[in-house]
């Protein structure tokens, strides 16, 4: 029998795999949990097999919760469920140590086999993350988008403004976000760089391919 211990912050979600599970002869759900924080404390509790993980929560998000799960030493598989088939999502789980990536409107017979391959030490993706991954890599593009798994999307796109030498102004001019936004961004940015000045992010944000498109 599979342990599966479910991580989302929707009860509904959360009921609903539960239902769809409920058949299958050999998935047994021990635990749930509603964070990142909580999914940490259920899972050193009741030691399961296979971890669903949804990637964005309240609090620790399932990127990080993932990663010290792996960290701890923990035997479970993690396979992380989201809405998002962006390419930050599907590395950074993958970073995190992820053993596959489905998105939440996969079927019941799929999410099963990723549970089973899971279980098994296998590495599982939805047959449109799979697509990304194969893509993404046959393109050369691994290094760069991979970079920086921390940052949020919008700092992502924030970094790839500063790394193509525009300032605050012009970048919130071309979002249409406040200045005070853009400046926290960046301010965020640079923590999660380990960097105090534009200058450093700029070269550590080029050494990873963004802001080609500077002049």
């Amino acid at each position: 029998m599979i342990r599966l211990l479910v991580v989302d912050d929707h009860p509904a979600y959360r009921r609903g795999l539960e239902l769809m599970l409920t058949g299958s002869a050999d998935i047994a759900i021990v635990g749930e949990a509603d964070t990142g924080d909580r999914a940490l404390e259920v899972a050193a509790s009741v030691a399961p097999d296979v971890v669903l993980m949804d990637i964005r929560m309240p609090g620790l998000d399932g990127i990080e919760a993932t990663r010290r799960l792996v960290r701890s030493g923990s035997p479970a598989a993690v396979v992380v469920l989201t809405m998002f088939e962006d390419d930050d999502s599907v590395f950074a789980a993958m970073r995190a140590g992820a053993r596959g990536h489905l998105l939440k409107g996969a079927e019941q017979d799929e999410i099963e086999r990723a549970i089973r391959a899971a279980a098994a030490g296998e590495a599982i993706f939805g047959p449109q993350i799979a697509a990304r991954v194969i893509a993404h890599f046959a393109t050369g593009a691994g290094s760069s988008a991979a970079a920086f798994p921390s940052l949020t999307e919008r700092e992502r796109e924030v970094l790839e403004m500063v790394a193509a030498g525009k300032g605050n102004a012009t970048i919130a001019h071309e979002l249409m976000i406040s200045l005070k936004t853009v400046r926290n961004h960046v301010a965020n940015i640079f923590t999660k760089l380990q960097v105090s000045e534009r200058a450093q992010a700029i070269v550590k944000a080029r050494e990873a391919g963004l802001g080609g498109t500077a002049t």
